[in-house]
Order: structure tokens, then C-alpha cells, then sequence
């Protein structure tokens, strides 16, 4: 599937490659349909282009107009329409000449006096511009993100006159010229965090292979802290990674900023958020937070507190890399490859195991709290770590600790080993890769033997063990996975038994 596929998708919500706007006039007294299920927002449309075309002075037909927005079957919504309409229009009646329309695309939103506002999507739309080779006129605001798709031919327009003289070969539209890239990360640093050295190796391996954690402490250690760290030493994204998550952004209802290109999403939904708001939805579908965390970090704090369904929806992205959503008329996919990075207390009051005795939570209610949890879920989680209260030494030592940048040198170093060897990370890793790739030695055999007897682990715990090591290793920058590897993987799943 291409990415011009994938975008589209995304934009419509079915496998349709476009949508055609048909503008017929015929005879009969006036009046102006529009049909093709519109909503809302593209049947007010008739309203906008009615005014904008007699602000700027162009006639308005007075018979009968029809526009037929094809396919038939498929939903339309939002205002893109407008400035398709508008042309379709003023091509049918004679007033431009339709000849000039084959090799351009269209879309925008019409003010009542003829100037063009932005619309959702734009960069999904010139995806599917450039593949269909044709200029893409748009609004001038939705220029920016729609020139992130490389070798597009982006032609940004103010009003209404300014796309009708271009047409009209009187004022041709300048090209809008892609500005110079630079990547402004906005991460907040590592340094800034007191003691937890546990903690910030669990998060360096994590980011290394691409693995999904789990963080269980009593407030105030923190663990949010550091998983808003942990987008700042991931490795880039590139071309195509940037280019996915822009397109899946940019028809979110919050949109893309062009500014942003290259920064990988860090999405921290409240946990009250509906299995809709998580998964996605709609009567036309859009992407929910696990899509707009793709290729980046979904960071769920008090983690027990979410709701059990929305919790549960969980398990198939992170093992797919995709969600499906389905409605009685369609189908839409939206690709959903991110890092799972999730906290929780270790009981409801969260002071379970303080020195200071400070819980008077019972065994059943600590059994309840963490049960909210499920063991399937817990089981698809690769690194779980408890983050205890710092020392007050920690906290009292003046200076800055390791900074981020450090971190993500080593970091960086894992995963081109990773992408060197096997061309992916080794969260990604399949059985038979497993099988060639993380062999150990006799010594870590027996290890993995004993931790399986003791921890109870699934054969999908014991794959995840194997993945988690392999990163270890590569740290390290050993080619043989060793004992000592093993050990530090199998110690990142001594809480399974709390699930």
C-alpha cells in the first residue's frame, strides 16, 4: 500500500483515490442542489459560493444547477468543496474555460466576499495531487503543510480572482517554494531529573528497541516526569516516517503544524477518555490518540483509572501496529505503530510498601486496583520497573545528571545496529527472526529455564524476554546475547505476578 493510499484513506475513509466535483446546468427555474450525501458543513456551501461569485463580480447563472459530488456512496464533509464548486461553476457556464482544469486539483473554503480559508488535510490531499500528477491550488494558509510532501507542485491562492486569473492565463500563481527544513525538537531534558537510575536505564532500553514500559511507584517519583523525557532520546524518524505522521495529523480535527516537522508525537490522554477518543471514530472515522501517537510515544498515567473497555482496545494495535474501524457501510484503517509508555500507583492510596507505613490499603483492594489491569494487556507490556521515592541525597546533589543527548548517542548507536542486522527494531521481531537472531549461551539458557518455571511467563513473556536481551546486548554492543543480558531482561518481568 502506498502512502498516497494510506493518506487518502485517511482523508476519506474508504479506498476512493479522490472525489470528483460534476457541475450541471439545465433548464427550469432557479435553483441550486447539491448532491452525493453531503452533511452540514458542504450543503452551506451553496450559500458561500452564491455569495462569493456575485461579491467578485462573476454571474451567477440563473437556472437550474446541480452538483454532483462522486462517488455517490461516499460521505462528504467539511468546506474543501467551496472552491471546487466555485470553478465547476464558472466552467460550466462558460465563463473560464474548462480545458485548463484537467491538470489541476482543487480545494478550499470559500469566505462570502471570495477569499480562501484553510481546510483540514491538506497535506493528505496533495499526497494524492502529486500522485495523480497534477498543481494543487489551495489556500495560501495551507500551503506550508501541504509542501511537506516532497515534489508536489503546491500553488497557494488568497481569493477566489487570484485562481480564476490563473486559470484565465492572466496572473499565473507562483509555486510555493518548500523553506530549508531544520528541525526544532522541543524535548524536555533528562539532566533535569534527581537520582532514579533504574528508572532511566529501563527507559534508554526501551527507546533503543522500540519496546512498550510500564512504571509502577507512589506519587510524586517521578514518573511522569521521566515519560516526558522519553521522546528525547528516540532515534529520528525519517522521510517517510515524518511524512506518515504529518499526513495522519494533518485531517485530525487539531491539524498539523509544518513547524513540527520531524518531532516525534507525544500524546497524554486524560484517563477519562472515551474507547472512541483512544481508538477513534466518528460517522466519517478520524484517527484517535493511538494514531496521532503513531510513531511516537502514548503515555498513559494512572493507568488503572481508564476504563477497562478502552484499556482492552489496546491489545490488538500494539501487537498489529494498526486499528480497524469498522461501520455498517465501510471499513478504515489508520496505522497505529506506537510506544506504549504507562504509570501507575501500586494501590489506590500509593503508598503501598512506603517505609514509613503510610498504606491501609487491604490485600483484596490492592488485588482490585492493580486487577484493573488485565493480565492479557500486562502481558504485552515488555519492561515493567518499579520507580521507588528518591533518596534525599538524590534530591540535595547540586548539578545536572546525564543529559539526554548523551542517553541518545547510545541509544542512536543500538538502533542502527538493529536496522543494520534485521532492518527493523527488535520490538518488531517475529519468531523466526527471534529464533535466528537471539540464541544464548548455555548459561542463559538456564536462566530463561528458570525464570519460565518460577515467573510463570507465557510463551509471548518469554519472546518478549528474548527481544528485550537482544537490545541489551546491542547497548552494549555485543553481537552474542550473554547471561548477563538475560538477567537484566528477566528482571523486567518479576511484576507479572501482580497482574
Amino acid at each position: 500500500m502506498s502512502l498516497a493510499t494510506v493518506a487518502s484513506r485517511a482523508l476519506a475513509g474508504i479506498d476512493a483515490p479522490e472525489v470528483a466535483v460534476e457541475v450541471h446546468l439545465g433548464p427550469g427555474l432557479p435553483s441550486f442542489t447539491i448532491v452525493g450525501l453531503p452533511d452540514a458543513e458542504v450543503r452551506e456551501a451553496k450559500d458561500r459560493v452564491r455569495a462569493a461569485l456575485n461579491h467578485t463580480q462573476f454571474e451567477f447563472p440563473a437556472r437550474r444547477i446541480t452538483v454532483n459530488l462522486a462517488p455517490a456512496d461516499l460521505p462528504k464533509d467539511s468546506g474543501r468543496f467551496d472552491l471546487p464548486i466555485a470553478i465547476g461553476i464558472l466552467a460550466a457556464s462558460g465563463q473560464i474555460a474548462s480545458e485548463a482544469l484537467a491538470a489541476h486539483e482543487f480545494a478550499g473554503e470559500l469566505s462570502l466576499t471570495g477569499d480562501l480559508r484553510p481546510v483540514r488535510g491538506a497535506l493528505a490531499m496533495a499526497l494524492q495531487a502529486r500522485a495523480s500528477a497534477r498543481a494543487f491550488v489551495l489556500p495560501e494558509a495551507n500551503a506550508p503543510q501541504a509542501a511537506l510532501a516532497e515534489g508536489a507542485h503546491i500553488l497557494p491562492a488568497r481569493t477566489l480572482l487570484e485562481v480564476v486569473a490563473h486559470l484565465c492565463g492572466e496572473a499565473k500563481l507562483p509555486r510555493f517554494e518548500t523553506p530549508e527544513r531544520v528541525p526544532v525538537h522541543r524535548y524536555p531534558d533528562f539532566s533535569e531529573v534527581k537520582g532514579q537510575p533504574q528508572a532511566k536505564r529501563a527507559l534508554e532500553v526501551a527507546a533503543a528497541g522500540g519496546h512498550s514500559l510500564l512504571m509502577i511507584g507512589p506519587p510524586g517519583t517521578g514518573k511522569s516526569m521521566l515519560a516526558a523525557r522519553f521522546p528525547g532520546i528516540l532515534p529520528p524518524m525519517s522521510e517517510a516516517e515524518a511524512l506518515e505522521v504529518a499526513a495522519i495529523h494533518s485531517v485530525s480535527a487539531a491539524g498539523f503544524e509544518a513547524a513540527r516537522w520531524g518531532e516525534r508525537p507525544y500524546r497524554s490522554p486524560h484517563h477519562s477518555a472515551s474507547g472512541a477518543a483512544m481508538v477513534g471514530g466518528g460517522v466519517l472515522p478520524r484517527p484517535g490518540e493511538i494514531s496521532l501517537a503513531h510513531r511516537g510515544v502514548l503515555f498513559l498515567d494512572e493507568l488503572p483509572e481508564f476504563d477497562r473497555d478502552v484499556l482492552e482496545s489496546l491489545r490488538e494495535p500494539l501487537e498489529s501496529g494498526k486499528v480497524s474501524i469498522s461501520r455498517a457501510a465501510r471499513q478504515s484503517q489508520f496505522p497505529a505503530r506506537f510506544q506504549l509508555v504507562a504509570a501507575m500507583n501500586p494501590c489506590p492510596c500509593g503508598h503501598c510498601g512506603s517505609p514509613a507505613g503510610r498504606c491501609r490499603c487491604t490485600p483484596e483492594r490492592i488485588a482490585r486496583y492493580r486487577g484493573r489491569v488485565s493480565g492479557p494487556l500486562a502481558d504485552r507490556v515488555d519492561i515493567k520497573l518499579e520507580v521507588p521515592a528518591p533518596r534525599d541525597s538524590d534530591l540535595m546533589t547540586p548539578g545536572a545528571t546525564e543529559s539526554s543527548e548523551a542517553i541518545r548517542q547510545r541509544v542512536l548507536s543500538a538502533h542502527q545496529r538493529q536496522l543494520d542486522r534485521q532492518g527493523m527494531p527488535n520490538a518488531l521481531l517475529g519468531t523466526r527472526e527471534i529464533d535466528r537472531l537471539c540464541a544464548t549461551d548455555k548459561e542463559g539458557d538456564q536462566l530463561l529455564r528458570h525464570a519460565l518455571a518460577r515467573l510463570l511467563l507465557s510463551a509471548r513473556a518469554y519472546h518478549r524476554v528474548l527481544r528485550v536481551a537482544r537490545t541489551i546486548a546491542d547497548l552494549a554492543g555485543e553481537a552474542a546475547i550473554s547471561a548477563a543480558h538475560i538477567a537484566e531482561a528477566i528482571q523486567y518481568r518479576r511484576l507479572d505476578a501482580s497482574f
